[in-house]
């Protein structure tokens, strides 16, 4: 097999016939439709998959900028979870200035409402939710031999400030799990995101959401779900370059020549 560098060669040999027609991101994702598909699961088309990517690439410029290999790599991810991203906030893919190396990568982040989907597809979860409580609601929490739960929403438009939030999930043998996590909790998993203080982070534009969203991926652990889940779920937040088997069987993806990613922004 060429190594990467050998095949960086090739492409750069081929850049003037590439140049009349630069490959594109969307040449990329038609290229790469055979390996979403068979990744699929069955509620999901890759036509539908393929469009949602792309309206999320064009509405975030920087995405076109980024490294292709982990821009497609969080797109696997997305296929792989059966996630749409975007509109839903079932996941986003989130540029973000990687200093170390000088460029821009993609992290991929599964949404509040993400984590939902996934827990209910275990067949073995009856309801799962999440609530954030403010200053003025009416709320008991208790741990021990008898843990209690008790929260009553205030009426008023006054909320007062967020202290916490809290995940609920009832089994279908009967069982249930439930978790709290107070605001400074919450604050300290938001700090080991490494694209959180990013303008396109769903922690700027969502953050009730995105704290939510923590409290359920706290309570991941205790909840009936598949081994194969459980590491699938263990790429959120990551960077799509590590996932293996990106592209359907060509390596090239690894490393995108320079004259592929300036022409892509040439033609933006």
């Amino acid at each position: 097999m060429a190594t990467t560098t050998e095949l960086k060669e090739q492409m750069k040999q081929q850049a003037p016939a590439q140049a009349k027609k630069p490959k594109t991101i969307e040449d990329y994702m038609k290229q790469m439709a055979p390996a979403m598909a068979e990744a699929l699961p069955k509620h999901m088309s890759v036509d539908r998959l393929t469009r949602l990517a792309m309206t999320t690439i064009r509405t975030t410029p920087a995405l076109r900028e980024a490294d292709v290999s982990s821009l497609l790599g969080a797109v696997m991810q997305a296929a792989q979870l059966g996630l749409e991203p975007g509109l839903l906030g079932q996941c986003y893919l989130l540029p973000f200035k990687n200093g170390k190396k000088g460029i821009t990568e993609v992290q991929f982040i599964i949404g509040y409402k993400g984590m939902i989907d996934l827990a209910r597809r275990s067949g073995h979860i009856q309801s799962i939710y999440s609530h954030a409580v403010y200053e003025n609601d009416e709320f008991e929490y208790e741990l021990g031999l008898e843990p209690k739960l008790k929260h009553t929403p205030t009426m008023s438009t006054d909320k007062g400030d967020f202290i916490g939030a809290y995940a609920v999930a009832h089994f279908k043998d009967g069982g249930h799990q439930f978790e709290f996590m107070s605001k400074a909790d919450i604050e300290k998993r938001k700090g080991r995101s490494k694209a959180a203080s990013s303008n396109y982070s769903p922690w700027s534009t969502d953050y009730e959401e995105m704290a939510k969203k923590t409290v359920v991926r706290h309570m991941w652990k205790y909840l009936p779900i598949s081994v194969e889940m459980q590491e699938q779920v263990a790429y959120d937040e990551g960077v799509g370059r590590s996932i293996k088997d990106v592209t359907p069987g060509e390596d090239v993806f690894v490393q995108a020549p320079d004259e592929i990613l300036e022409a892509e922004a040439t033609e933006a």
